[in-house]
Parts: structure tokens; C-alpha cells; sequence
């Protein structure tokens, strides 16, 4: 008989074990395909929010800007630097930023200030399609002004209503103007949420009376660009200048998102450990209910390769089973927490670490997200059928022949 016949066979002669174990496996399966899809929606979803929403993959600055971000430390010539970006097909925008004071009627609050050109910055960050109310810049409107939601209710300010903004501008004047709310932002980081004001950048350079530069330039590589790579060539695109990628903006947010990758793997770990455990019990006792059965095929001349190799096939064909049944459960749930995620409306406001909750939980699945919980399962399915086996090809036809 064919050895893989004779294993599919031996898989039922005990079905009720058989169907538990293969149940087991197809039940972890399902759970850790979906829990990969979700993980892995999170962790793009708050990788996105800090490149799309604020910082943007790599930031270009003058040197010394970021241990003294003073309003004179500038890129001076920061529409010749745009133009070389754009040549490598990098997408690329100019931010000016300033600090100062805007109150609404009797409220007031500290505010960063922050100019950009609406038109290019749509091109780098998703600002603009965070607005809660009202609406986004607008280059021919350079009175109008976008502000953080959390702001705007500290500044009981409304749409339509006018902000004065209070700042030294750069030639020592007073810097002091009315502007108009056209928008608020969604919920996007604490940062933001709390301090923003957003203008153009011609509005800026008036208030601020800088006509020329700008203090950062915001990079996106093109895909698939790896980010390291992407920063060598900003970097020889901008000589002189300062260039870091978000993860050195934000050291502990790329550890934390390192460490939650470490524990999803931990948590496949674990999950799998449980059900290697459970498939060893059941092989050693297949392997126990059946040494005079391998006894008499090692009498008639089977090697103890085949033995060896008639239980691994029995644990591979189990494995195979529950792969099928474990994958056809979680394709549809699967897609519908791809397409409908869920929802965490409830949660919005609330941030881990300045990063603002999803309001919408999705599943990404990529390769990785389904191939690893499979490796895993089979990795560990396989390594604890490894000593039921070597067990059952050690077994001596004398001895076994005996065994009651």
C-alpha cells in the first residue's frame, strides 16, 4: 500500500482524535489569520498617521534647526531644493513654522503656526482630508486659517469666526493679524489637535515678514522605495542640509511599533505551543496504540525511515486538513474586517503615545500577515510530531512484537 494511503488511513482509525486535533489546529489557525490582519491594520493605520498627518517619511531642515528652531534658521533656497525632488520623482512640500498666540474674543491659547502651500502639501500629507467642519486652505483665500479641533473648542471658536494671532516676526516687529476660520480638523495627534494653526504660506511670510525660504521641506519616497535608501538620496539632493526619516523624528513611537511586531510573533508562539502540545499527545498516543503494528512492519523489511516518515505524513495530512478548514473560515470574516473593520467610534479623541485611536479598526492582510501564522502552525505541528516519530522508527521488531 502506497505510504501515503496508509497514512491518510491511519488518520481515522481513530476519527474522534483525529477531528479534535485537526479541529484544534484549523480553530488556531482561523484566530491567528484574523489577529494578523488586524495587528497589522493598527500598525500600518499609526505608521500612517505619523508620515501622512505630521511628519511626513523624511524631513528636510537647515542645520541646527531642531536643537534651535529659530524663525531666521531657514532652507534659503527652498524652490531650487523642490526642484530636484521632483526630478527623483519624490514627492516633496515647504512648511514654515512659528509660534505665538491666538485668542477668539476673551480666549486665548499658545499656538504653533504653520505655513505651507496647499496645493503641494496635499501631495505629502492627508491633512487636508481631515476636516471635521468647514473647509480646507485655499490659496485665494490667504485670511482664511484651519485649526485644531481640540483648539477650537479650548478658543470656543466657530467657523467664520475671526482669530487674531499675536507673534514676533522676523525682523523683531510685532507680528499681529485677523484671519478667519474656514475649518477644524478631525482628531490627527495631540500635537496638532491642541496647538495648530494651519495658513498658506504667503499669509505666513506676511505675518512673519519672511519673504524668502522655508524651515522644512516634507519628503514622500516613491514606492517601493526602502526608507534608508530614500534618505541617502534626499540627502544628495540637499547638501548641506539636515535629512531624517520619521523614524529618527520619533524614536519611541518606531520602538513601540517594533515591539508590538515582536509580540504578535510571541503571541503566535504561544498559541501554536498549545496546539503542538495537544498534537503531541495524540501522535505518542497513536504511536502507543500501534508498536506491535510497526513492529510487524519493520519484520517484513519496512525501514525505520518509513515508519519515520509514515507519522510525519500523518501530521502533515492533519495540518493540510485543518490549512483548508482554517482558511475557508477566516476568508470571510477576514474580508469583512478588511472591507467594514470595526468600529471604534466610541474610542476617537482618545491617543496612545500622541497618536490618535483609529475611528475605524480595519484588517490589512499582506503576505506576511497570512503567511506567517501558516508557517508558524506548521513549523510547530511538524516539530512536535518529530519525537512520536523518532519513537515509532526506534521501535524493535522483537520487542514490539511482544507488546500487550
Amino acid at each position: 500500500m502506497p505510504i501515503l494511503a496508509m497514512a491518510w488511513r491511519n488518520i481515522w482509525r481513530n476519527g474522534r482524535r483525529s477531528a479534535v486535533t485537526i479541529a484544534a489546529m484549523a480553530l488556531g489557525l482561523w484566530v491567528m489569520v484574523l489577529y494578523s490582519g488586524l495587528v497589522h491594520g493598527m500598525l500600518l493605520d499609526m505608521a500612517t498617521s505619523v508620515t501622512d498627518m505630521e511628519l511626513g517619511e523624511l524631513q528636510i531642515v537647515a542645520p541646527g534647526y531642531r536643537d534651535d528652531p529659530s524663525l531666521h534658521r531657514i532652507i534659503e533656497d527652498d524652490a531650487a531644493l523642490l526642484e530636484r525632488l521632483d526630478a527623483l520623482g519624490y514627492a516633496s512640500s515647504a512648511r514654515l513654522l512659528g509660534g505665538g498666540l491666538a485668542a477668539v474674543d476673551k480666549a486665548s491659547a499658545g499656538v504653533t503656526i504653520i505655513g505651507l502651500d496647499p496645493v503641494r502639501d496635499a501631495r505629502v500629507s492627508a491633512l487636508h482630508t481631515r476636516i471635521e467642519r468647514g473647509s480646507w486652505l485655499d490659496p485665494a483665500d490667504p485670511r482664511g486659517v484651519v485649526i485644531g479641533g481640540k483648539l477650537a473648542r479650548t478658543l470656543h471658536a466657530d467657523i467664520g469666526d475671526e482669530l487674531l494671532v499675536l507673534s514676533q516676526a522676523a525682523d523683531g516687529s510685532i507680528a499681529n493679524d485677523l484671519y478667519t476660520i474656514r475649518g477644524t480638523l478631525a482628531p490627527v495627534g495631540d500635537a496638532i489637535d491642541r496647538t495648530t494653526v494651519l495658513m498658506t504660506m504667503e499669509a505666513f511670510r506676511d505675518l512673519m515678514v519672511l519673504p524668502t525660504g522655508a524651515h522644512q521641506v516634507t519628503v514622500r519616497a516613491p514606492p517601493p522605495a526602502v526608507l534608508d535608501d530614500a534618505r541617502a538620496a534626499v540627502e544628495a539632493a540637499a547638501p548641506g542640509l539636515e535629512v531624517r526619516t520619521w523614524r529618527e523624528l520619533v524614536p519611541v513611537v518606531a520602538q513601540w511599533l517594533d515591539g508590538t511586531r515582536a509580540l504578535v510573533g510571541i503571541i503566535y508562539a504561544i498559541m501554536y505551543l498549545a496546539i503542538a502540545i495537544l498534537v503531541l499527545n495524540a501522535m505518542l498516543m497513536a504511536v502507543f496504540e500501534r508498536i506491535r503494528e510497526f513492529g510487524v512492519m519493520k519484520a517484513i523489511g519496512y525501514p525505520p525511515g518509513t515508519v519515520f516518515s509514515l507519522i510525519m505524513l500523518e501530521s502533515a495530512l492533519q495540518t493540510a486538513v485543518a490549512t483548508g478548514v482554517g482558511l475557508v473560515l477566516a476568508v470571510p470574516v477576514g474580508l469583512y474586517l478588511q472591507e467594514t473593520g470595526i468600529d471604534l467610534g466610541a474610542l476617537a479623541g482618545m491617543n496612545i503615545m500622541g497618536l490618535n485611536m483609529m475611528e475605524n479598526w480595519r484588517a490589512v492582510y499582506t503576505v506576511e500577515a497570512v503567511s506567517m501564522p501558516l508557517f508558524m502552525l506548521w513549523f510547530m505541528v511538524l516539530a512536535a510530531a518529530l519525537l512520536p516519530a523518532l519513537r515509532a522508527a526506534a521501535i524493535k521488531p522483537v520487542i514490539a512484537m511482544r507488546y500487550r
